[in-house]
Order: structure tokens, then C-alpha cells, then sequence
């Protein structure tokens, strides 16, 4: 058995020593190997006609490896619509295997940084992935002028540096950047998109001091999809998105958010702590969600923008908390690379990972 062990012993070894020996061939054989599967990547063109959600982003502006910023896709016919698009949202969209270059507009729900400051790689990639000649259309609530704006004038400089290495059949200077598409709410609703069988409703939440702040419904053949934003408990949201399909809502755990706060302030950073209170009277409980999409109507509900991290999915039962038990639908924590799909006129959900 000694001899077996030291022969076993010496063959890794001299398999190890081989593999370093070689590392360069094999290292290069591995990138050739993915670059020649990367181009045919592309989600998109398997899917049937019907409402599709995806998620991009289910994480907030706490430090998470596993999560991007707060960013949804969905797809309805041949439309393609993101709302929402945090840090790391665009890198989800492309190992996901939705190019940027597909993506007509992107809709946001408000303007906390962690929901746009990844606009700057999606207008890059919308640009340069398509050799767009016309720059990303970009919806929102009053205020999306100036937002815009800024990324625009942030990536100027950017932008003459890659039409100057490239040339316009590759990136048009026409293309490249972002158009503001502002609405103004007079009500609680308002229709901001239609045509294609698909219509986008939409609505003012409560996240104050945060003014103006929406969330999106989206209705097409027959089947519909309803994305929070970041809201505290909406009746508004609960009277829009009645009947809907999927409820998509922002979630934090106050139990968990709670130790998190006591947790700084017994370290004397009363600031840090001081945040943490301050969260907790603008985003809704998991439970206050279940309650929401009970009241909707709702088939499922998907929890997203979860606050605190949860880095593995052992944490889920204690993150939902009493939330099961307040909904009669399904209930699904949000993750990276999750996509919906709701075939038209019909009950089905079906749901697969994509990264």
C-alpha cells in the first residue's frame, strides 16, 4: 500500500509539474477555445414570443460579489427594455447572453446612484456592440435630463477617442451616448411606452425623501410583469399591478438591518449606524412585500435590491422571515442571471438560470 501511495504520489506530481510546463500552450488552447464560443452567445434568439423577465441586478449599494446593482431586462416580441441599470448591471446583461446593442431603452424608477451608475458601460456597449448610429434612449421621471447629461458629458471625451481609433462604419459619431426621454407624472399612473402589443404603465411609490420615484408595469399578450423600484409599502403599487403575473419588490430585512446598525454603533461609528436606521423607513420587508403582492393579486413574487448581502442561500428562510406565510403565490429570493419567461395568454411561469 506504501508503494502505491508513493507511485499515486509521484504521478501527480509529475502530472502537476507537466501542467506548469505547459501552461502557456494550454493556457492560450483555453482562451482560443472561448473566444471561438463567445460570438454565438445569444439568449435572445431561442426565446418564444411571450412576456420575459431577467434579472441583471438583485443587490444594493452593500459590498456583494455575487450581486450587480439594482437592473432588470424584459422582453417582450422583439422589444428590449431595461430598467434600472446599478454597478455590474451591463457585465450581467453580456454573460447572461443579452447584448447591450439589442436593448432599445432603458427606463429607471429613480435617481439614487446605485440604480444608475452603471449607465456609463450600457451606452458604451449599445454604441460599439451594434455600431449604433443613434445614442440610448433613456425614460424617466423628471430629472432624467440631468442625469443624462452628465454621463454624456463624463464619456465625451471617451467617445472622440474611439471614433478617431475605430472610424465611423464601426462606431458611428452620430451614436454613442444617451437621449433623455423625461415624463411627468400628473397622477398616480401614466402610460410612458406603447406600441409593438406592449404597453409600459408607470406609477409613483413611496420612497421619501426620494421624489420622483416610480415603478413599471408592463402588459403584453396577455400576461403581465410589475417592477417595484424601491418603495416602501405602495398602496399605489398594490392598485397598478393588480392582476399582475410577477411582482418584482425591493425587499430588506429590518431584523437583520437592525444588528447591522447596533453592530456600528457599539464600534463608535454613529455615522455608518446612523445610516442604517435611516434605510429602514424606505424600502419594504419581505413580509410587507408578501402582503403587496397578496393584495395584488399577484401569481409570484420575486425579491430583489436585497438589503442586507446574503451570500448564501442558507440565509434565505431568515431573510423572508413571516413572508411565506403572507402570500398564497410562490415566493423567490432574486439572483443574478435569473430569467422568467410567460408564455402569451396563459398561466405557465417557467424559469431557468442564464448565468
Amino acid at each position: 500500500m506504501k508503494r502505491i501511495a508513493i507511485g499515486i504520489l509521484v504521478i501527480a506530481v509529475l502530472g502537476l509539474g507537466a501542467a506548469y510546463a505547459f501552461q502557456k500552450p494550454i493556457g492560450m488552447a483555453i482562451v482560443q477555445r472561448a473566444a471561438e464560443a463567445a460570438p454565438g452567445r445569444d439568449a435572445l434568439a431561442g426565446l418564444a414570443d411571450g412576456l420575459h423577465l431577467g434579472l441583471c441586478g438583485t443587490g444594493s449599494p452593500m459590498p456583494n460579489p455575487h450581486r450587480a446593482g439594482p437592473c432588470n431586462v424584459v422582453i417582450a416580441g422583439d422589444q428590449v427594455l431595461v430598467i434600472d441599470m446599478g454597478e455590474g448591471g451591463n457585465r450581467n446583461l453580456n454573460l447572461m447572453g443579452i447584448s447591450a446593442a439589442r436593448v432599445d431603452a432603458l427606463l429607471l424608477t429613480h435617481f439614487h446612484s446605485d440604480h444608475i451608475d452603471g449607465i456609463g458601460p450600457l451606452m458604451l456597449y449599445h454604441w460599439t456592440r451594434g455600431a449604433s448610429a443613434a445614442p440610448l434612449p433613456v425614460y424617466g421621471p423628471q430629472g432624467v435630463e440631468q442625469v443624462v447629461a452628465g454621463f454624456n458629458a463624463a464619456y465625451a471625451p471617451d467617445k472622440t477617442y474611439r471614433v478617431a481609433h475605430h472610424g465611423e462604419a464601426v462606431v458611428p459619431s452620430s451614436g454613442g451616448g444617451a437621449t433623455a426621454r423625461p415624463f411627468t407624472m400628473t397622477g398616480t399612473r401614466a402610460v410612458v411606452l406603447q406600441g409593438g402589443g406592449l404597453t409600459v404603465t408607470a406609477f409613483t411609490v413611496d420612497h421619501d425623501p426620494v421624489e420622483p420615484a416610480v415603478g413599471y408595469r408592463f402588459d403584453y399578450r396577455g400576461r403581465a410583469v410589475c417592477i417595484s423600484g424601491d418603495t416602501a409599502k405602495s398602496a399605489n403599487l398594490i392598485a397598478v399591478c393588480k392582476g399582475a403575473d410577477i411582482i418584482v419588490h425591493d425587499a430588506l430585512q429590518p431584523r437583520m438591518v437592525e444588528d447591522i446598525r447596533a453592530a456600528f454603533a457599539a464600534k463608535g461609528d454613529a455615522n455608518t449606524a446612523k445610516i442604517f436606521a435611516d434605510i429602514q423607513d424606505y424600502h419594504a420587508s419581505p413580509e410587507q412585500a408578501a402582503e403587496s403582492a397578496q393584495d395584488a393579486g399577484a401569481r409570484l413574487l420575486v425579491l430583489s435590491h436585497l438589503v442586507p448581502p446574503l451570500p448564501r442561500a442558507y440565509l434565505y428562510p431568515a431573510f423572508l422571515g413571516e413572508a411565506p406565510a403572507r402570500f398564497g403565490g410562490d415566493i423567490v429570493v432574486g439572483e443574478d442571471g435569473m430569467l422568467f419567461s410567460l408564455p402569451p395568454d396563459s398561466d405557465t411561469i417557467t424559469r431557468r438560470q442564464l448565468m
